[in-house]
């Protein structure tokens, strides 16, 4: 049994790193990335650092709109700092338990300085990622463990037992994405397409966006047969809108104008179609969804299964590492199949995605294990310099090939990278 750890100190720097474009979504677009790096030093001198990145927007819309997009940065920022002054001095067993006792403390202060008594749990999740991923890296340090398979809590380990050699790679097509580069990524072998739908405007404007913009993505690159290897059935839409639909005939009308067109059946996902307090009922209807920013834990997991939810995104560097932990054992429990789903994410912060990713039990229709990365969409040329710097580099499991990241012997054997050194991302 791991032996209890004491934090003696604590630091915190930020950077931030632009997009290549607007990332369009929940009918708003960001611009940049805040990138938090977490130091943590135990009383016996073993030390860790951990990235995470910040995701207003996703996490909580209404605090995006209420300010500056650097402004809801900065106060996500100081839900971190918050963490790491509780965090300091104090004596935990394992990360889990170090995230249970400082997210409610953190949520509460988060209310006070945001001025929304409804700030939602996602927002806190997502601003404590950094703290957990270095809680966990200090937890190995301390315990002498070298491999992701150590991290697992016995919890755990059932629903993420599977060892992929191959993760399909999912790119992000958001509102502002180029039809020119949607088909450049479906003819460099990305088998499925994650689209941002939920378009801005009210609710019938949306709409309308969003079967003109499927029909334009699924007339240039819904033939059969591309790529080679989709076994003719051509490219597999993820749909995500955000939380954007209010109401069931709203999403049987896309639906319907999907199979119209041809491609309702190529839609293996729809993540998020409602609000997250919205009581609206999916069962029965003809496709796969998927609950991600209105889960705030494993308590909410049941809920959504009943309303029709079938699929749970997993976000190990949106919600930390921990509750992604114990959302798949429940998620398992409940037999809701489970993904992984970047946040814009850096190529430290994929690494922990993508050992999530790698252990998961395929999705339904599926043959291998699926993880939404959109870096190089995302960073444009920057990527190509961040994935140098990796310490791994140029490690295979890396870079996708032919809309593929390969995991040979000695991605599992270092862990997917998460052990090694920061280094200057």
């Amino acid at each position: 049994m791991a032996r209890p750890l004491a934090i003696a100190s604590v630091d915190l720097d930020i950077a931030r790193e632009p997009l290549a474009r607007p990332f369009g979504f929940k009918g708003r677009a960001f611009h940049e990335k805040w990138v938090c790096r977490v130091r943590l030093v135990s009383e016996s001198g073993s030390k860790a650092e951990g990235i995470g990145g910040l995701a207003v927007l996703w996490s909580d819309e209404a605090v995006f709109a209420e300010h500056t997009e650097t402004g809801g940065n900065l106060l996500m920022a100081a839900l971190l700092e918050r963490g790491l002054q509780l965090a300091a001095g104090r004596s935990f067993d394992t990360p889990q338990n170090l995230l249970n006792a400082l997210l409610p403390e953190a949520l509460a202060y988060g209310r006070v300085v945001t001025g929304r008594p409804d700030l939602r749990k996602t927002f806190a999740c997502n601003a404590l990622v950094a703290l957990d991923n270095a809680a966990w890296r200090l937890f190995a340090a301390e315990n002498g463990l070298r491999r992701f398979d150590e991290l697992i809590p016995p919890a755990s380990r059932s629903a993420l037992g599977r060892r992929h050699r191959e993760l399909l790679s999912v790119p992000t097509v958001s509102y502002s994405s180029p039809v020119d580069e949607v088909r450049r990524l479906v003819a460099g072998g990305h088998r499925v397409l994650k689209l941002k739908i939920g378009a801005p405007g009210d609710g019938e404007e949306m709409l309308a966006r969003d079967k003109a913009r499927l029909s334009e993505i699924h007339a240039a690159v819904g033939g059969p047969g591309l790529p080679a290897d989709s076994g003719g059935e051509g490219v597999l839409y993820y749909l995500d809108a955000n939380g954007r639909y209010e109401t069931r005939a709203q999403v049987e009308e896309l639906l319907a104008a999907a199979d119209d067109l041809g491609a309702l059946g190529r839609i293996v996902l729809f993540e998020e179609p409602f609000p997250e307090d919205s009581a609206e009922d999916l069962r029965g209807l003809p496709v796969l969804f998927a609950a991600d920013e209105s889960l705030h834990g494993v308590g909410d997991m049941a809920a959504k299964r009943a309303q029709g939810f079938g699929a749970v995104a997993l976000k190990p560097a949106g919600k930390t590492l921990s509750l992604s932990f114990a959302m798949a054992a429940e998620a398992e429990r409940l037999g809701m199949p489970c993904f992984v789903a970047d946040s814009t994410c850096l190529p430290r912060s994929v690494d922990w995605n993508r050992n999530v990713a790698a252990r998961l039990a395929p999705l339904p229709g599926l043959d291998c294990g699926l993880l939404e990365s959109n870096g190089p969409e995302s960073y444009g040329a920057r990527w190509d310099e961040l994935v140098a710097a990796h310490p791994c580099h140029p490690a295979p499991w890396l870079f996708r090939e032919n809309g593929i990241y390969r995991l040979d012997d000695g991605f599992y054997e270092r862990g997917g990278g998460i052990f090694e050194a920061l280094g200057t991302e």
